[in-house]
């Protein structure tokens, strides 16, 4: 017999605390599973060292929804480094406990914050532009011919139709 939810689930998915998206955020994490559908954007304010605001936006199930819900509770007012810290064992048992099959939620979720805390921290230092909310071509590497996503930079297979790795649509429009 499947384990039923916890309250705090529910609670988190009927009830969902910090949706949106911080139009002038200072560090944004895309992490996704397309195979299971699920993908997180989580989008942080810095003021200082700590997390001064945060939210996010999730296509998902009710599990990933209620994760990315906790997550951006149990990350708002810590300091940079104490968000870092936070796992995804962290996550499930702030929640009660998640079934099985959806304890991978969990993970992207932490992966979603902390994705975005290295994403300011590599804006702040100046070595990724500053994602647009549009379309951008991914990048090909000219000695391999590889392709790579224009969000999270990682090698993905020529003529994806998403990145593996954030989910994210793949455009097409380059030539080699």
């Amino acid at each position: 017999m499947a384990q039923a939810y916890s309250e705090i689930v529910l609670d988190h998915f009927k009830n969902p605390r910090n949706v949106g998206e911080i139009s002038d955020a200072d560090g944004i994490g895309e992490v996704g599973n397309p195979m299971c559908g699920d993908i997180m954007n989580v989008f942080i304010k810095v003021d200082g060292d700590r997390i001064s605001d945060i939210k996010f936006k999730t296509f998902g199930c009710g599990a990933a929804i209620a994760v990315s819900s906790m997550i951006t509770e149990m990350a708002k007012g810590k300091t940079l480094d104490e968000a870092m810290k936070i796992s995804n064992k962290d996550v499930a048992v702030a929640l009660g406990g998640l079934p099985p099959n959806k304890l991978h939620c969990s993970n992207l979720g932490a992966d979603a914050l902390h994705s975005a805390i290295k994403n300011y921290y590599d804006r702040k230092a100046g070595k990724v532009r500053i994602l647009d909310t549009g379309r951008e071509e991914h990048i090909t590497s000219r000695e391999a011919q590889a392709c790579y996503c224009p969000y999270c930079e990682k090698r993905v297979e020529e003529e994806s139709p998403f990145c593996i790795f954030c989910g994210k649509e793949m455009p097409h429009e380059h030539d080699h």
